[in-house]
């Protein structure tokens, strides 16, 4: 992989208890005209990075490029609720330092925001919602939006949770933003259980240890008892505390009930069988079997970015990062079903632009969601998985053609129903299509919605952290003030991310000095 130099002056200690903060947006920015037909760019490697004075590893997946119609009309991607790396941005901001550009993941700060999208009707698992602006800095390009809202199951409607938490109890985790925060997280976890959900603990450091068999929720306070006296030292058996945790999953799981693993660690892996194949095989596997898997990132210094992500992809979970109490709460209490409750899988995107109307597009974000075009029917091919009552937003960077016709695009989205052919097995997929018509392009940017504003904010202020070429050529300040301007009355997570852009300003974002050299 590549290194990244750091200055280790700019490295202070994480604070335990960094200020909360909350944003999600998609879009991009360069000077006018039609893009060159921007090269495909040479293929990323995408292994993992490590920073220099940190062991902490991300992976670059690179940019992607314009893409001219008349050469492929079809963008297809895997849909991401990950939201992991705009907080570990946040946290990285609120400790005084850049985080490095491999660190951001566009689409993840896009999806942090709640854009309010009226949920599906007539019984439908999904309802896509559409709408465009011309870009407010760049003449000639258009931005497009693509929201997607899942259906919402009730707390009493939803299936029994079964969870075995796996927790990293090395040494490694023994600062309070590490195994105090997680413990915080479990207890506010347990606390939003049903009574008849079930909760089984491990724990892996030198050696791994079952802590507490399955344990109804109705016996909170054995459970709390059990998290409570979780404690800290020894080295990083990861890979047998995963064989341990699916051996206790699948010892109690239940067909048709929710049945995951939920690890929390700062994915520091320095003994045991800790090969990576072998680790994403293993997960895999079981996720086909039906025990997903969410991660839980905690603490900087050491943190494994790439492993945790990678591992809940293979899992067909999600992945999170807490950097603070007030993220443990939105996670494990007020967004609970969306986190633990799966209401598609496999769930994946194709737009299909009209040559008469689009002549040049580019996804914005999703570099690691990529699937081939003529794999969007193919059911044995991954895709992401869905909770109750998320949503999703993807936005394009679009070249509308002279005199355009009136539909600009096609919009296919495919999934397949939580426990359906289980094991990948194909043809049991479901396809809707919607028609993005010109009737869903504003004149003007001050005209579009102030949803569709915020969410350009932020995916153009992850662009900037990331480097894109896409944005070389645009101020912070006026993203800031265009930001600002755009912000939605009463939603305090618009105010939070203006005041982290005006924090990474401070920091040199946007300007030469605050780039991180790559060697």
């Amino acid at each position: 992989g590549r290194s990244i130099d750091v200055d280790a002056e700019a490295m202070p200690g994480m604070a335990a208890d960094a200020a909360p903060g909350r944003a999600r947006a998609a879009r991009k920015s360069r000077a006018g005209g039609l893009p060159a037909a921007t090269p495909a760019a040479e293929p990323v490697s995408a292994e993992p990075v490590t920073m220099y004075g940190t062991s902490e590893t991300y992976t670059d997946y690179g940019v992607n490029p314009f893409t001219m119609v008349a050469d492929d009309a079809l963008s297809t991607f895997s849909i991401d609720v990950d939201t992991a790396s705009f907080t570990i941005a946040r946290k990285k901001i609120e400790a005084g330092v850049l985080p490095p550009p491999e660190a951001v993941r566009v689409e993840e700060f896009v999806n942090y925001l709640d854009y309010g999208y009226a949920a599906p009707t007539d019984g439908e698992a999904f309802a896509v919602h559409m709408d465009a602006m011309p870009d407010p800095f760049r003449s000639g390009h258009h931005i497009l939006r693509v929201g997607v809202q899942a259906r919402e199951i009730s707390r009493d409607a939803r299936p029994p949770l079964h969870l075995t938490f796996l927790v990293d109890v090395s040494g490694s985790m023994s600062s309070s933003d590490k195994l105090g925060l997680a413990r915080k997280s479990l207890h506010m976890l347990v606390d939003s259980l049903r009574e008849d959900d079930t909760v089984a603990l491990a724990t892996y450091a030198g050696r791994t240890a079952k802590i507490l068999d399955p344990t109804p929720a109705s016996r909170k306070w054995a459970i709390h008892q059990a998290i409570a006296d979780l404690r800290a030292g020894g080295s990083t058996a990861m890979a047998s505390g995963l064989d341990l945790a699916y051996e206790m999953a699948w010892d109690s799981f239940e067909p048709g009930h929710e049945n995951r693993v939920i690890v929390l660690s700062d994915g520091d892996a320095n003994v045991g069988n800790t090969s990576w194949d072998d680790m994403l095989s293993q997960i895999k596997g079981y996720a086909d079997r039906g025990v997903t898997m969410s991660t839980i990132g905690f603490g900087m210094g050491n943190y494994q970015d790439t492993l945790m992500e990678q591992l809940s992809n293979h899992g067909d979970g999600n992945n999170y990062y807490i950097d603070d109490a007030d993220q443990a709460r939105r996670v494990f209490v007020e967004e609970l079903g969306g986190t633990l409750v799966t209401v598609a899988r496999d769930t994946r995107i194709q737009v299909e632009f009209n040559p008469d109307a689009v002549l040049a597009y580019r996804l914005i974000g999703y570099e690691n969601r990529d699937i081939a075009d003529k794999d969007f029917r193919n059911d044995k091919v991954d895709a992401g998985e869905v909770g109750s009552g998320h949503n999703v937003t993807a936005l394009y960077d679009v070249i509308l053609a002279d005199g355009y016709a009136r539909d600009l695009a096609t919009v296919r989205l495919r999934y397949e129903q939580p426990g359906a052919d289980v094991d990948h097995g194909g043809s049991g997929g479901i396809e809707r299509a919607w028609t993005f018509r010109d009737r869903d392009l504003a004149e003007r940017p001050d005209f579009a919605s102030r949803d569709l504003r915020m969410a350009y904010t932020a995916a153009t202020f992850a662009e900037i952290l990331r480097h894109s070429p896409e944005v070389e050529e645009l101020s912070l300040d006026a993203l800031i003030a265009f930001g600002d301007g755009s912000r939605r009355p009463g939603e305090a997570d618009d105010t939070e991310l203006i005041e982290l852009m005006r924090q990474a300003r401070t920091l040199g974002a946007g300007t030469r000095s605050g780039v991180v050299s790559v060697r």
